[in-house]
C-alpha cells in the first residue's frame, strides 16, 4: 500500500505544472501574451502585473484577490462584467 501511494504521489508531482520559470522567462511570456492581445497603456500594465504574479508560487489568495481587484478597477469594470472578470482572474491564479 505504501509503495502504491508513493508511486501515485510521484506521478502526480511529475504531471503538475512547473512554476520554476525564471523571472526573465515569465516576463518574456507575459510580454508576448500582452502583445498578442494588442494591449496598451493601463490595460497592458494591469495584464502584465497579473500575469507576472500568476506564475509566482508566492502569490497568496489575498495577493491574488488584491491584484485582480486592482486590474478590474483599472479597467473600470462594474456589475456583472466585474464579477465575471474577477471570477476568471482568480481561477487563472
Amino acid at each position: 500500500m505504501h509503495r502504491l501511494l508513493t508511486a501515485l504521489l510521484t506521478l502526480s508531482a511529475l504531471s503538475a505544472p512547473s512554476f520554476a520559470a525564471t523571472p526573465q522567462e515569465r516576463m518574456k511570456t507575459c510580454n508576448a501574451d500582452a502583445t498578442t492581445k494588442a494591449l496598451k497603456g493601463d490595460e497592458r500594465k494591469a495584464f502584465m502585473s497579473t500575469c507576472l504574479k500568476a506564475d509566482s508560487k508566492a502569490a497568496t489568495p489575498q495577493e491574488r484577490m488584491k491584484t485582480c481587484n486592482a486590474d478590474a478597477t483599472a479597467k473600470a469594470l462594474k456589475g456583472d462584467e466585474r464579477k465575471a472578470f474577477m471570477s476568471d482572474c482568480l481561477k487563472k491564479k
